[in-house]
């Protein structure tokens, strides 16, 4: 947070361009700034962490008051939550990336009030996206059914689907606050409002499905009174904080301008998540497909489960090392972004071998956390090693895509994914668990080779990189900014 916070112009890099050219002569990093780097991300990644797991709790929470109402009702429930991720939650996700860009570098470029534009300008883009969302999720039952799911599951999910389109919207508007403030390094106020959701979404649950006998239709409407919820507390902070007097000024018609530029980032961005997102769910679809689908299904979802939850470590690395290099190559400090980028990539690399041993040490009794069969077990166990090698190269490419959000190198990234994903990763899973018969163990061994094409391509992208012009690059995105907005 910053109290001596300044109005437009583009004011002296706060590391003199003396320093930036004595550090890079010398061709190493001095050892206190090093440290005081790793306190920075680590202040930001902490409670990202908690922010990003509270929030995939909320729906996780709604899912499983409905298993309380029937076996039915919980598979349609769990069918509608995924169909829901795929077609929405992910896509907004993915154009909000571009927030992480434009608002991270102007921050670093101390335009302070062009933070609070790009924001309201991404409400605008997400709020009308919504409204083609509500729509296909409206006819929900009718699309799973077309595509051979159970009629009558696909009833359900088609019911809860449509009471869950009330919390697209708060939904939108919350993932454009949670970038306000995370690119401003105001973290710990996220944390907080999104616990306290959380707990208040228990008893909402509670008073929804079962005080007022609503059944799944109030779980799904749990959902977007907790987001609103979210959504005011935040509001609130916001509008009198004194944090955020600089960069809030109010709504302002400057945002329904450049929209077209906000496309240009938020589209790729979304693509690039939207990619390997769909990927992990069609990992499970596939798995339905092979001899033994139960065992198959429910061993591949247990491990994608296991795999979202600790990729929520890393994940609060990556968005801490988007927003530190969006602030320094928008304050005009090259040197100072790729020392970010070092110290990002060192930590990650020690928190995927401490995540990975563990999970190897835990494989054997991990599986009785979902079932009490030991067929299942057993077959988790063996997942388990994969899951390890998984995460080792997951936490890396987590960070690299932090890196390439913070630049504005979304494009790229869904290139990399593109090819990653779906012209090696899914051919490989598909040809070793259907034509070699390996099963579901075949499946994620694809989507294994599709995360470390991934991070080596992240990876060489970002070593070639010539952080000078990338700052270049950073400067003339702030000022077409302010030009075009005048």
């Amino acid at each position: 947070m910053e109290d001596d916070q300044q109005m437009p112009g583009l004011e002296t890099p706060l590391l003199s361009v003396s320093q930036e050219k004595s550090i890079e002569l010398k061709g190493a990093f001095n050892k206190d700034d090093i440290v005081a780097e790793a306190k920075k991300q680590l202040w930001l990644a902490g409670p990202l962490m908690f922010v990003n797991l509270l929030s995939t709790l909320i729906q996780t929470i709604s899912v499983m008051f409905v298993g309380h109402v029937g076996e039915l009702a919980l598979s349609g429930a769990s069918m509608a939550s995924s169909f829901a991720s795929v077609t929405g939650f992910s896509l907004l996700i993915g154009l909000i990336g571009a927030l992480d860009t434009f608002c991270g570098q102007a921050y670093g470029a101390k335009q302070y009030h062009m933070v609070g534009i790009h924001t309201q300008r991404a409400m605008f883009v997400l709020l009308l996206v919504c409204i083609p969302i509500s729509v296909l999720w409206a006819n929900a039952g009718n699309v799973l059914a077309f595509f051979g799911q159970d009629p009558e599951i696909s009833t359900e999910a088609g019911l809860y689907a449509r009471y869950l389109i009330p919390s697209i919207f708060p939904y939108a508007l919350l993932q454009c606050q949670f970038k306000f403030l995370q690119t401003q390094n105001i973290v710990i106020p996220m944390m907080l409002t999104s616990g306290i959701t959380t707990l208040l979404h228990i008893p909402i649950c509670w008073f929804l499905v079962s005080r007022f006998g609503l059944g799944n239709k109030g779980a799904a409407l749990a959902n977007a009174i907790s987001y609103w919820i979210n959504d005011l507390f935040l509001a609130l902070y916001v509008k009198f904080s004194p944090s955020c007097k600089s960069t809030w000024t109010g709504f302002s018609v400057e945002a329904l301008y450049n929209v077209s530029k906000f496309l240009k980032i938020a589209i790729p961005s979304a693509i690039m998540i939207c990619l390997e997102i769909w990927s992990f769910e069609m990992m499970v679809l596939l798995a339905g497909l092979l001899p033994n689908p139960e065992l198959e299904a429910s061993v591949l979802s247990i491990s994608l489960n296991t795999n979202t939850m600790v990729y929520m470590l890393p994940l609060g690395l990556g968005c801490a090392i988007s927003v530190r290099v969006a602030n320094e190559l928008g304050a005009g400090r090259p040197v100072a972004a790729r020392m970010a980028v070092c110290v990002a990539i060192v930590m990650v690399v020690f928190e995927s071998i401490v995540v990975a041993i563990t999970m190897i040490l835990g494989r054997r009794i991990w599986g009785y956390c979902f079932s009490s069969e030991e067929r299942v077990v057993k077959y988790v166990a063996d997942m388990m090693l994969l899951l390890a090698v998984t995460h080792l190269l997951d936490g890396i490419q987590s960070v690299l895509n932090g890196i390439a959000r913070g630049c504005g190198w979304q494009k790229i990234g869904a290139i990399i994914n593109l090819g990653a994903y779906y012209l090696i990763g899914i051919p490989l899973g598909v040809l070793l668990a259907f034509v070699y018969h390996v099963g579901g163990k075949g499946l994620w061994t694809g989507i294994i080779v599709a995360v470390f094409s991934q991070t080596i391509f992240l990876l060489i992208t970002t070593i070639r990189t010539n952080w000078q012009k990338e700052a270049k690059k950073a400067s003339a995105r702030v000022l077409d900014s302010l030009i075009t907005s005048d």
